[in-house]
């Protein structure tokens, strides 16, 4: 193939940059060079910075590349070595399958392999399993190392309040901080006498005592210290498995729970009681299921601007009965306690349905929808003049560095630059390129989204129409979900009333109302639909 057009896939993260001596930008180097020396033009450089190879899923240039693949920008990809790629045999497979199916070939230049022969993708395969055995045999070594660590009485992990780490590698044992111990001790003691996490938080941040990483405590915080075994002379490990991909559910029965060697800064006794107090207190207050409280997440504190979260209080009625009541309060407060905010609480079942009463009158208003789209026309005119003019300034910045680019060349083959400072100037312009085109690319997002024909003011009374539908069959948690996804946020005032709904509407959620419906979505850009409006109160 005459001109072959080269991408290139670099990464590395930090730990092995240390580890293994070359940089991104060296990896980036020396295939260019050897795409040069092959009469190859790399037209394309896809670069995931201090990013681990575990998930291909968060790395983002990958996965640009793989759609740019399918639009055919380049006919070969190629890495500094395999595992650069991927780290196990799986993902490296539906990757190179995923370029062979757009007529893309796949190499690696320390690697003697060409996907595009058969013998090629057989030596890929091998050495890909090479890499992912290899991996996996340095992961459960590391891993027997530590449940070996743990056994003996030594604890794995970062910081803990009360404690440090003294000693390197495997001889390094916990020593007690009498200061910071002092902390542990007063937390525990609060607990046991009864105050829950958000009073013991209130309260030593009151009196000015920050976590070990100097921040103020908080529900989490003081959850994390009551239910961690080490304050009591012991050592728990392995007991979250796979915790990145499985969360709550990675949590293991089979872990390691031995004496420390290490010096306990409670006593057993109390360790002992605050466990049952804890058993106790989940039994009494469940986790509230997120339907109940479809609001959380949109009102905002009127003092600090924070999120409000779900509360509960119990009330005594007169006649001795129980009643519970439903609130929403500022979720700094009810992490961290009055020291950083007030409760500022407001009635649950009151703003849920002041709230859904008022967007249901408001959205149905057709002269307030007139109103609505005849200014979301005019804005998106009044957007695109500037965003033109940003963009000629940005074509402007590119042409010039281009110059500069050539002038570069121009001074090296001439004899007036060393290779060492060619590399250094090319690799700052290029940077400089990479940002101004991307750059470009938004601005030119931004103009088309905005020079689409004018919104219908059908179309927008329809997908209202829909969603007022849905809102009166929907189910509690149906209810939040669609909250989530049409209000941006919801103001309350200083006398803890509702003060503004700011509406978002767009694409995706009118064509998720359709779903729900029962009807076709529509990929039709000519139906695109975004705009946001606030509803003052």
């Amino acid at each position: 193939m005459d001109n072959i057009k080269v991408a290139i896939y670099a990464r590395v993260s930090t730990a092995e940059q240390a580890e293994e001596g070359y940089s991104i930008d060296a990896q980036i180097d020396l295939i260019k060079s050897r795409c040069t020396l092959e009469g190859k033009t790399v037209i394309a450089v896809y670069a995931d910075r201090g990013i681990s190879g575990k998930s291909i899923t968060k790395r983002y240039e990958l996965q640009k590349l793989l759609e740019d693949s399918k639009q055919n920008v380049f006919d070969e990809v190629i890495v500094w070595k395999t595992n650069r790629l991927a780290r196990n045999m799986l993902d490296l497979l539906q990757i190179v399958r995923t370029l062979e199916e757009n007529n893309v070939t796949f190499k690696s230049m320390t690697e003697p392999y060409d996907t595009s022969t058969p013998t090629g993708k057989l030596m890929m395969n091998m050495l890909g399993s090479i890499s992912e055995f290899e991996r996996t045999t340095i992961l459960e070594n590391l891993k027997m190392g530590m449940n070996a660590r743990a056994k003996k009485g030594y604890k794995n992990g970062g910081k803990l309040l009360g404690y440090r780490s003294v000693g390197a590698g495997k001889e390094s044992k916990l020593e007690v901080v009498w200061e910071e111990a002092e902390i542990v001790r007063k937390i525990f003691s609060m607990y046991v006498e009864g105050k829950g996490y958000k009073a013991i938080a209130n309260q030593l941040n009151k009196q000015g005592y920050r976590t070990v990483k100097d921040n103020m405590f908080s529900i989490t915080s003081i959850s994390e210290i009551i239910s961690n075994p080490t304050y009591a002379g012991k050592i728990r490990f392995n007991r979250m498995q796979d915790w990145s991909n499985q969360r709550r559910s990675g949590k293991s029965d089979d872990y390691i729970f031995s004496d420390g060697i290490h010096e306990a800064i409670i006593t057993e006794e109390i360790w002992n009681k605050a466990q049952e107090i804890r058993a106790v207190r989940a039994e009494k207050y469940p986790r509230t299921y997120s339907g109940e409280f479809p609001l959380t997440g949109l009102l905002k504190c009127p003092v600090c601007g924070y999120g409000m979260v779900a509360a509960r209080t119990t009330n005594t009625l007169k006649d001795g009965t129980k009643r519970r009541f439903r609130y929403y309060s500022c979720g700094l407060f009810k992490n961290k306690g009055s020291s950083a905010c007030s409760a500022n609480s407001v009635r649950a079942d009151e703003a849920e349905e002041y709230v859904f009463n008022r967007i249901k009158d408001v959205i149905l208003n057709e002269r307030v929808l007139k109103d609505i789209v005849a200014n979301l026309n005019r804005t998106r005119v009044e957007v695109i003049k500037p965003l033109e003019e940003n963009k000629k300034f940005v074509d402007r910045q590119i042409e010039s560095h281009m110059v500069k680019k050539k002038r570069v060349f121009d001074l090296y083959e001439d004899g007036h630059l060393p290779k060492e400072m060619l590399t250094e100037r090319l690799k700052e312009i290029e940077t400089t390129l990479e940002q101004l085109e991307e750059r470009k690319l938004d601005i030119m997002d931004k103009i088309k989204m905005n020079s689409s024909d004018e919104i219908p003011f059908g179309l927008v009374k329809e997908t209202i129409e829909d969603f007022n539908k849905l809102l009166n069959s929907a189910d509690k948690d149906q209810r939040k979900m669609f909250l989530q996804l049409i209000v941006n946020k919801i103001t309350v005032g200083d006398n803890r009333k509702i003060d503004t709904i700011e509406i978002h509407f767009n694409e995706t959620l009118k064509n998720l109302i359709k779903s729900f419906l029962g009807e076709e979505s529509s990929d039709d850009e000519d139906s695109s639909l975004s705009f946001v409006f606030a509803i003052a109160i």
